[in-house]
């Protein structure tokens, strides 16, 4: 089992690189921004709570994210191949929540694997998805936004991954078959 956490900031090919690792090792599939979209669509209390955070462009409350993970990550089962974490986690106290949760299973996380994208690539990416989805926090304010929150609070994270020792740094720019290979690389190597 290799639980791997896809990590970048929006825009940096996370879910396209999730996509290509489901379907190369079976893996499974956590995204939280997938999550929190399907229980707001579902009008649910916590889909309620978590669009007034997602609107405003803020990170979800640790605890709430911890209880949805830890949910459906027991719902894939003792036997599965691993899990993908996209989107998750987004800031140390919750790196330090998700080790805790997977250490209770007996399970960790084998690599954080960190696309990296400069910023104006970010935004084009960004915008161009909107325009083409529709997402609604795909607007040039809110990734600002969001892109502020992702260097001040949840870039930290390379920090405290590269001292667990399980880092990997792909550069998430250029050919797409080049960076799926990188990162394929790092997970047959862990």
């Amino acid at each position: 089992m290799k639980n791997i956490v896809i990590f970048g900031a929006p825009g940096s090919g996370k879910g396209t690189q999730s996509d290509r690792m489901i379907a190369q090792y079976g893996f499974e599939h956590i995204s939280t921004g997938d999550v929190l979209r399907q229980e707001i669509k579902n009008g649910t209390e916590l889909g309620n709570t978590a669009k007034q955070f997602i609107d405003k462009g803020q990170l979800i409350p640790d605890s709430l994210m911890i209880d949805i993970l830890a949910g459906v990550y027991d719902g894939f089962g003792k036997e599965h191949q691993g899990v993908i974490f996209d989107g998750f986690p987004r800031t140390i106290p919750q790196a330090e929540a998700l080790k805790k949760m997977l250490n209770e299973r007996g399970h960790k996380i084998a690599a954080m694997i960190e696309l990296d994208v400069p910023e104006d690539e970010l935004m084009k990416r960004l915008l161009l998805r909107g325009q083409q989805s529709g997402r609604s926090d795909d607007n040039e304010e809110t990734i600002r936004k969001r892109l502020d929150v992702y260097h001040n609070q949840t870039a930290p994270l390379i920090e405290w991954y590269k001292n667990e020792g399980i880092h990997f740094h792909i550069d998430g720019l250029g050919e797409l078959d080049r960076i799926t290979a990188d990162v394929f690389k790092v997970v047959e190597g862990v």
